[in-house]
Formats: structure tokens, C-alpha cells, sequence
């Protein structure tokens, strides 16, 4: 069989695997920008260029080649603009791979998010696709962009996927065709956030000849478990307004919200969402933080597993698109573009392998701490126990069995534990809780824990992770857009989906096969296992530690607007402690030095 066939049977069977429905074009309004049209052709921007008044003018000359035609290997078209330098000299060229649009950069939508979280215009020159690397910059300094529209997407031929291995293999190919160009030196790198981030791992599992290094700055690596069903929750919110408000094209888009109705299980098509991490050898600069419900997760795992020999970790302490724009960290970029896609001998390699941050929430955040590993090597898991009697966790494991619980239906949906710090305490990696339930009235539960800080007098803590503090930000953040105002370290699970995957599990992070139903039967007691969210928390003397157990999301939805998530429950959750059923949290404590 030859190669063209095979592949085009291979995408054939996993399109069997899908469900589509009809797109629409993107058409004039809040998401269209003044590069949207379908203009083919090149043109030169002179330096001092400025595409509207709000953004910072091109500080060199670029050209614009836009809606240049890009044939796949199944022979669908796609069409990219791309920007470089003028002149004749060759450039590497940085691909920025994502369904929003490539002339989305300028449009209300993008503006109106730099507005919510308090970034100036002006940091970028409107030239960049949303969540991307900016063009004003990087052609400055001798690299082009390139903005593609991937399949299905715009004026792209035929139907457009969602985060897919699929992306993966039409992203190969575009690699391979930039390599080639003559303005190119072959040297071919990706950045993005978010979705120009999840790109990257698929990408990158291809192992096209010509990339070099990625870059991804926060997304999920696994779509069951990242997004559409976290902890086996059918939690579809953001999912529903990717599908609506993305993807425009003249053909079809995925539907991913009737795939999941259709397949609430671990299942073929999922499993295609999942990179081959072993397969991504390329060096990697991978960025992350704590408090973004729907990126941690995935990019903690995703930075676990790679393959790549040379990979660093930075967990910064503020949200992604602030710190992707931030001028020091787009020049600690550059540093590790410019050692791997120019060859340049910058002491690059000497970067520490993990360079992180702790939060404090009194505004004494530690940032750029370094480390060989993550967590790092002086952390040791801590099991705190919980005493249904006193309602506190302790470091040893109560003798008498105590419960705890509530009723689904009440107001009070939950239950809390707490422990106080004498000397200064600091979390820093993987918390996971091991809990023994039990389900009165139901045969099932949603499940949803929480780890807060609170002072010593007992008042909750939480930061703003945005540059804007102000009246809009408490308002949309009050019971929701958890992404911009950090709470603490949450986790998930449908106890009837609690089958652990041996071969994914470690001591410090859990992970479910969500393969099998296993519902519960009246008076049975179950031990499951939760993982939290990676964190990092300074705890003061006189300082304490609340940890939630409840039947609904304490945090709400992680973007402003989403239809958030009603659990599955009925009846009575009872948690039991103590004796043969000692449920505990396992906490990260870093050594004092």
C-alpha cells in the first residue's frame, strides 16, 4: 500500500470516529479584525507601521505575504499569512497553530480581553493571532511568523477537528513546507498559549524533520480529562463556547459536546486526543502555572511525560496572556529560540531545569525559584489525616473512626478540616486526597475537594492573577473565571469512575482509566483516590490550611459567562476518618533550610 493511501485510510477511520456538524463563516463583528478578508498577496510594511492607533507600531520593515496556499499530504488546501523580515537574509520562522482566526489580533474581542485583564494595547501590535507570538517583535529580531488557518477554519478546505492528532499531521506538513521556502533557513519553531500550546504537543509527536523547539505556554495535553469530562463530569461549559464561537469555516466543524453525550467513557476517539508524548523529542521551554482549572493539569502532565532530553519548566504566578507579553519573559524566550533555531552559544543551556514560583497572597509572591525537577528534590509528601471528630488534620492517623458528612440538597453541601501552621510551612508540587465515601440515597457521587489558605484568623485568602484589580474583575470573579483570581488548589471525581490507571498513576498524582462504571451499592464504603491541582503556597506562622470536601464546584466556571456545571448527586455524602477507614490529604512540604 502506498503512503498517500494509508494515510488517507487513517484519517478515514478516525473521521468514523467523529460527529460533525454544519460551520459558518466568519463574518463582520466582534471577532473580526482588519486582517480577516481573504486578500491574497504580498505587501511591505515600513517601519513605524502601525495597523490602528491603539498598538504599537513595526519597528523594521515587514513583509505580509497573506493567504498564501499551503496543499496538505491528503490534498486539502489551507491558507497562512505569513510575516518576515524584508531583505534577503534567511530566517527561521516560528508557527503560531490555532482555529481563532489569523487576522483576529486587531478585532473587539481580543481588545476586549486585554481590557479585562489589564493589558495596555499597546504591548502588542495587533499584527499577532490571539494567544500568540507578536510579529513587531520577533521579525525585528530576525525571525518571521507564520499564521495559519488550519483545516476547515476561514477559507481553509474541508472540516475542521478539535484538538486532534489530525491537527498534528496538517501542522507536519506546513512545517515541511516553510522549511523549504526560500526566505526560510529550515529552522522552524512554535509559542502559543492555550490552544497554540495543545497544537504543540501534537505537533511536536509527529516529529516533523524541520522543527526545532516548541514553546507551549499553558494547555491541556489530554481532552477527556482536561476538558470536556474532569474527573469523569460531563463539565462542558468552555467546551460548548469553543464549538459556537470558534472553528468558522464553509464546511463542517467537530462537534465535540455530541461526541462526549455519545461517548462518556475513555474511548477510541479520545485516546486520539492525546498526544504520543513519547514520541515529542524536541527541546521544549514549557510554561505553566497553578491556578488556571483548565491548563495546569494537562501542562504539569504533559511537561512529566515528553520524551525531550532537553526541557524546562517555568510556573509563573499570574495568568498566561500577561505573562506571555510580559517584556522580560518574551526576551527569556527569544534567549532559547535564539540557542536552538539560530545556534547561537547564549549559556541557554545553563537555564535551570525548573524554575518556579510560590504564592503568598499577602503580596510577597516568590518567583523565579530554581530547581533540577519538579516538585523539587527537597519536598517530601506529607499525609494529613482527617478527624471527622474535630474536624482538623493531623499528621497522625486518628485511632477512634469518626464520619462527616452532608446533605446534597442543603445549603451547607460540605464539609471542611483545618490545620494550623506554627512556623512558616511551604507546599510546593502535588497535593492528592485519599478519602473513604460513602453514598446514602444514591448509587453515586460527585465529588469535589478544595485546598484554601487562610490567616490566622481564619479568613480566606486568594490573589487576583491579572494586572486589572479593580470592580469588573471582583464582580465576574465573584463565583466564576477562576483563571483570573486564584482560590486555591481544587480536584474532581464521579466516585462510580474511580478505577485508577496503573500504568499513569504515581504516588503523588492519581489518574483514572474512566473506562468502567463502578456504581455504588446501599452501606458500601469506597476508597478513592483525587488528584489536586500542582501547587505552590507559603503558609506564615499562625497560618492554616482549610481542606473542602463538597458535592458541588466551590470555584465556579472557569471563564466569565460559561454555563456552569450541575452535578450528578442525590441523598447524603458521607466522608469516614480514622481507624481502618484513615482518609487523608497528601500535601507537598518543602524541608525547612
Amino acid at each position: 500500500m502506498d503512503k498517500t493511501k494509508r494515510i488517507t485510510e487513517e484519517i478515514a477511520m478516525s473521521d468514523d470516529l467523529k460527529i460533525y456538524m454544519p460551520s459558518h463563516p466568519l463574518e463582520p463583528g466582534d471577532r473580526y479584525g482588519i486582517l480577516s478578508a481573504f486578500e491574497p498577496g504580498a505587501r511591505t510594511l515600513p517601519a513605524g507601521f502601525r495597523i490602528a492607533p491603539q498598538f504599537r507600531p513595526v519597528e523594521t520593515d515587514i513583509v505580509l505575504e497573506k493567504d498564501v496556499p499551503v496543499v496538505l499530504r491528503d490534498g486539502v488546501t489551507i491558507y497562512v499569512d505569513v510575516l518576515r523580515p524584508a531583505g534577503s537574509e534567511k530566517v527561521p520562522v516560528l508557527v503560531a497553530w490555532s482555529p481563532y482566526g489569523k487576522g483576529q489580533g486587531t478585532s473587539t474581542s481580543v481588545m476586549g480581553v486585554f481590557a479585562l485583564v489589564g493589558l495596555d494595547n499597546q504591548v502588542v501590535s495587533g499584527l499577532e493571532k490571539f494567544e500568540g507570538p507578536d510579529p513587531a517583535y520577533w521579525c525585528a529580531r530576525g525571525y518571521a511568523v507564520c499564521h495559519p488557518d488550519p483545516r476547515g477554519v476561514i477559507n481553509s478546505e474541508g472540516d475542521s477537528v478539535f484538538w486532534d492528532r489530525q491537527e498534528g499531521r496538517d501542522c507536519h506538513d506546513l512545517i515541511e513546507w516553510l522549511a523549504v521556502q526560500e526566505w526560510c533557513t529550515g529552522k522552524v519553531g512554535m509559542s502559543g498559549t492555550s490552544y497554540l500550546a495543545v497544537s504543540q504537543w501534537f505537533t511536536a509527536a509527529e516529529q516533523p524533520p524541520h522543527l526545532a523547539a516548541i514553546n507551549p505556554w499553558e494547555g491541556v495535553s489530554d481532552v477527556y480529562r482536561d476538558l470536556v469530562m474532569r474527573g469523569g463530569m460531563p463539565d462542558t461549559g468552555f467546551a460548548r463556547q469553543l464549538r459556537d464561537y470558534s472553528f468558522w469555516g464553509k464546511s463542517r466543524k467537530e462537534d465535540i459536546l455530541a461526541e462526549a453525550d455519545r461517548d462518556p467513557l475513555m474511548s477510541e476517539l479520545w485516546a486520539d486526543k492525546i498526544p504520543a508524548f513519547d514520541r515529542i523529542t524536541v527541546p521544549a521551554y514549557v510554561v505553566a502555572s497553578y491556578s488556571n482549572t483548565l491548563h495546569t493539569a494537562g501542562t504539569f502532565r504533559a511537561w512529566r511525560q515528553i520524551a525531550s532530553g532537553d526541557k524546562w519548566l517555568r510556573i509563573h504566578n499570574s495568568q498566561e496572556w500577561p505573562d506571555y507579553y510580559d517584556q522580560d519573559n518574551v526576551e527569556d524566550l527569544r534567549r532559547f529560540f535564539d540557542h536552538y533555531l539560530k545556534g547561537v552559544d547564549n549559556g541557554w543551556e545553563q537555564t535551570a531545569r525548573v524554575r518556579y514560583s510560590l504564592h503568598d497572597f499577602h503580596g510577597g509572591d516568590r518567583v523565579g525559584l530554581m530547581a533540577g525537577e519538579f516538585p523539587p528534590a527537597d519536598v517530601t509528601a506529607t499525609k494529613f489525616y482527617l478527624d471527622g471528630l474535630t474536624r482538623t488534620l493531623t499528621t497522625t492517623a486518628p485511632a477512634v473512626p469518626a464520619t462527616a458528612g452532608y446533605d446534597v440538597a442543603a445549603t451547607t453541601d460540605l464539609v471542611s478540616f483545618v490545620t494550623r501552621f506554627d512556623a512558616e510551612t511551604v507546599l510546593v508540587g502535588y497535593p492528592k486526597a485519599r478519602l473513604f465515601v460513602e453514598a446514602k440515597g444514591s448509587d453515586d457521587m460527585d465529588l469535589f475537594v478544595l485546598v484554601q489558605k487562610l490567616d490566622r484568623h481564619g479568613t480566606p485568602l486568594q490573589q487576583f492573577t491579572t494586572p486589572n484589580h479593580g470592580a469588573r474583575l471582583h464582580d465576574v470573579t465573584e463565583r466564576g473565571a477562576t483563571i483570573l483570581r486564584y482560590k486555591g488548589s481544587d480536584g474532581r471525581l464521579r466516585v462510580s469512575l474511580r478505577h485508577l490507571d496503573d500504568a499513569l498513576s504515581t504516588d503523588d498524582v492519581p489518574a483514572h482509566t474512566f473506562d468502567r462504571v463502578e456504581k455504588l451499592t446501599p452501606d458500601q464504603i469506597v476508597e478513592v483516590e483525587i488528584d489536586l491541582l500542582p501547587i505552590g503556597l507559603i503558609f506564615h506562622p499562625g497560618e492554616q490550611l482549610r481542606f473542602v470536601v463538597s458535592s458541588r464546584n466551590l470555584l465556579g466556571p472557569m471563564m466569565p459567562n460559561l454555563v456552569e456545571y450541575a452535578p450528578d448527586n442525590a441523598g447524603q455524602h458521607v466522608i469516614h476518618t480514622g481507624g481502618d477507614h484513615a482518609s487523608y490529604l497528601q500535601l507537598p512540604a518543602q524541608r525547612r533550610h
